[in-house]
């Protein structure tokens, strides 16, 4: 999935034309920044919307020639802003918010109106105001972090990486985003990985976006392309080995009781129940058992999986620790995905399927009984690495290059944190 720097200039070489555009708008917005006058009160009632306008939510998919088009776009006006100095960075040792008046405000103004987060008409101010708010926010939203206005660690780092190493992103991805602009089905379900998000698209349109947990760093959610093409409502969970090895053997060894505790059962290679008691923990003997968790509240799918024919045997699933949604980096998972709000996706999953209405799929939930369902109509699924693209409108998405596939250590925020 990486790509040369080599190719980036063949990409940009190809865009020429979209690059002339894109410096003439740079030129222009750079020069309107530097010729502002202080503005900045806080009776202000001048047009605060970002200089290029747009709202960042969209329901654009990502996967789309519409996409690739407005990437393209993208990466002529980054073209524009590098070739004018790119921008200033933000000194990152305040907390910055909405009230502070501070030297520093001055050169995160510069920063916003550069990236066109605020408008030109702003002014350089020291004056953190409702305007610079409203514009740090739209700058946190577009690059997946909580849009709450503050200027904190995460915000600070994805503010200070470079226009040339932005732009070079946006290249990487732009070969990624053409390699899957074509025709991926009327329906079909797309996870993220670096933006540990999914997209359920019908029609060309976003009709479902999901929160995500994916892989760890070592032990990444593949690249795949699939079809969903079953259901199991209430699963039993199979410990794959490499978390036997990893987790539940020196779990076993810290407390004895933890298989019990969880529900989990032994059975040796025949399908015979093996006694826990009867096992040696202090070696890696239990590897060749098989570790099976029953359904229930605890269980490590809680009350649904979603299976498709996978090389690496991952899928996707409900989870009882529905905590990790909230947090900023989820990137806790051993590989597969566990989905936010997953019973929406799945019953838009099983739309098409007899007899499994969002009702039905419910009550058989409250069941406990394990439940296989046939997916009538197989849903493509993909999962992919896009960490920048655009949804028009000026609106430039970034994430963080948490498994390092873009080429440039300095896009890989969490780590370097």
């Amino acid at each position: 999935m990486n790509t040369t720097r080599r190719s980036f200039l063949t990409t940009a070489a190809a865009l020429a034309g979209t690059a002339l555009a894109g410096k003439a708008f740079a030129q222009d917005a750079i020069g309107e920044i530097l010729s502002s006058s202080r503005r900045g009160n806080w009776d202000d009632t001048f047009d605060a919307r970002a200089s290029q306008g747009g709202k960042v939510a969209s329901n654009q998919p990502i996967f789309s020639p519409q996409t690739v088009s407005y990437v393209e776009q993208a990466i002529g006006q980054y073209q524009g802003i590098v070739s004018q100095g790119g921008w200033p960075e933000v000194p990152s040792t305040k907390k910055l918010q909405l009230g502070v008046e501070d030297a520093d405000v001055k050169a995160l103004r510069q920063r916003l109106m550069v990236s066109g987060d605020l408008s030109a008409q702003a002014g350089i101010s020291p004056v953190f105001d409702t305007y610079v708010d409203s514009a740090v926010k739209r700058f946190q939203a577009r690059h997946g972090l909580p849009a709450d206005g503050v200027l904190g660690k995460y915000s600070y780092a994805a503010m200070n990486i470079s226009a040339p190493v932005r732009l070079g992103q946006l290249e990487t991805n732009l070969v990624r985003l053409r390699s899957m602009s074509g025709d991926l089905g009327q329906r079909y379900v797309m996870v993220n990985v670096p933006a540990a998000q999914i997209e359920a698209v019908e029609n060309g349109r976003v009709v479902l976006r999901h929160a995500a947990i994916v892989g760890k760093i070592d032990r990444q959610t593949p690249i795949l392309n699939s079809k969903i093409n079953e259901i199991i409502v209430n699963p039993y969970w199979n410990a794959p080995v490499s978390i036997v090895r990893k987790d539940i053997i020196p779990l076993m060894r810290k407390n004895p009781k933890y298989l019990a505790d969880s529900h989990i059962r032994l059975f040796a290679p025949d399908g015979s129940e093996v006694d826990p008691i009867n096992v040696d923990w202090s070696t890696e003997e239990a590897a060749k058992y098989r570790f099976r968790q029953d359904p229930g509240a605890g269980n490590a799918m809680a009350s649904v999986k979603i299976n498709f024919p996978s090389p690496d045997g991952v899928y996707m699933h409900d989870t009882p620790q529905q905590s990790l949604f909230g947090k900023l980096m989820r990137f806790d998972s051993s590989g597969c995905v566990r989905v936010q709000n997953v019973r929406d996706l799945v019953t838009w999953i099983l739309r098409d399927t007899p007899g499994w209405s969002r009702q039905h799929f419910e009550q058989t939930i409250k069941t406990g009984t394990t439940t296989p369902v046939q997916v009538t109509n197989p849903v493509p699924v993909y999962f992919t690495y896009i960490s920048a693209w655009s949804t028009g409108d000026a609106v430039v998405h970034f994430r963080d290059d948490i498994y390092g596939r873009d080429g440039v250590d300095e896009l890989k925020i969490s780590s370097a944190l």
